[in-house]
């Protein structure tokens, strides 16, 4: 727990990247996450941050579950945790439909329940037990030579409040994204707290993580019609849709979806207001960044992960954030 980064691969090279990890581990930064999308994968470069690095935990920001087996995935961790000496988290999320069924021809049918059973079979197989039966994964898989691992942590990917119930009860940490602290704080935070609760357990040791997006700029209103377009792809999804319209944006979705209809490109960039900008991500100066940090602090998280925004000095930013 404590300050951490995504360092993405998207809009570098992996030599950038690398270089950049190295840097939040001078830094005292406590993770460096990967997101997995259409780019490089995910697991594997965490594997080659965790080669390039000797402190700083790395992990998975998250990866679907429906694109790897249980036993894949396991097996996956637990040899990047191997080569890392520990310091793996394997972050778990289940993505969205035109991903899943577009890209991967899978299906998901009942998030909640699949991802409960999906956690459990990898559990069970990096604890060194035999897994158990589900009704979308059977395996009998077992480790052999990089295990058990049984302490290897896995995150969850939470944005409803079943998914957030579901992170207490059965992982070690969740993983929020485009989440504003009036949501974590009103609606995450209990959910969590909920789950825990049914696991005779508290928030005590849970790692509550945060994407934060964050740049140290100058002028900071000068900028966010260059944000607009990296937040435009959340607001179709209908799992973003529904935690916004729950964090209090329910105005700005409305104004998307009217800009849609009519299609109204410039109107839909429109909808992505400046007050949803400033909630979300902290800009301007060094203080204005801790500033920033601090509000996601304050309604719960532990660990509030930053985001150099692409429009900022990556280096500049990091090094700003962790106070350097």
């Amino acid at each position: 727990m404590g300050l951490g980064t995504y360092i993405q691969t998207h809009a570098c090279s992996l030599e950038q990247a690398h270089a950049r990890v190295q840097r939040a581990e001078e830094l005292g930064y406590e993770a460096a996450y990967v997101t997995h999308v259409a780019g490089r994968d995910a697991l594997t470069v965490a594997a080659t941050y965790a080669m390039r690095t000797s402190r700083i935990r790395v992990g998975t920001g998250v990866v679907p579950i429906y694109t790897r087996t249980p036993a894949t995935m396991a097996q996956t961790a637990a040899t990047i945790d191997d080569l890392s000496d520990g310091r793996m988290t394997l972050g778990l999320g289940v993505s969205h439909r035109p991903i899943i069924e577009g890209w991967h021809g899978q299906t998901i049918d009942r998030p909640v329940a699949e991802m409960r059973e999906y956690v459990s079979i990898v559990r069970a197989i990096l604890n060194g037990e035999a897994p158990p039966q589900g009704k979308k994964w059977q395996t009998v898989f077992q480790l052999a030579e990089v295990g058990p691992r049984p302490e290897l942590p896995i995150y969850i990917a939470g944005l409803s409040p079943g998914m957030l119930r579901l992170a207490g009860e059965i992982a070690d940490g969740v993983m929020m994204w485009l989440c504003a602290p009036q949501y974590i704080r009103d609606v995450a935070i209990p959910a969590l707290r909920e789950g825990r609760e049914r696991a005779g357990k508290t928030l005590d040791g849970f790692d509550v993580v945060s994407w934060v997006p964050a740049g140290l700029v100058e002028d900071p209103a000068a900028i966010h019609d260059d944000l607009r377009p990296d937040m435009l792809p959340y607001f179709p999804l209908p799992f973003y849709r529904a935690m916004l319209e729950r964090s209090g944006f329910g105005d700005e979705i409305a104004a998307y979806d009217a800009a849609a209809s009519a299609g109204d490109e410039a109107g839909m960039r429109a909808a992505i207001s400046e007050r949803l900008i400033e909630t979300i991500t902290p800009l301007g100066d060094k203080d204005a960044l801790h500033a920033g940090i601090a509000r996601y602090r304050e309604a719960g998280v532990t660990s509030p992960c930053v985001a150099p925004i692409s429009q900022s000095d990556f280096m500049a930013t990091l090094e700003a954030a962790a106070g350097a």
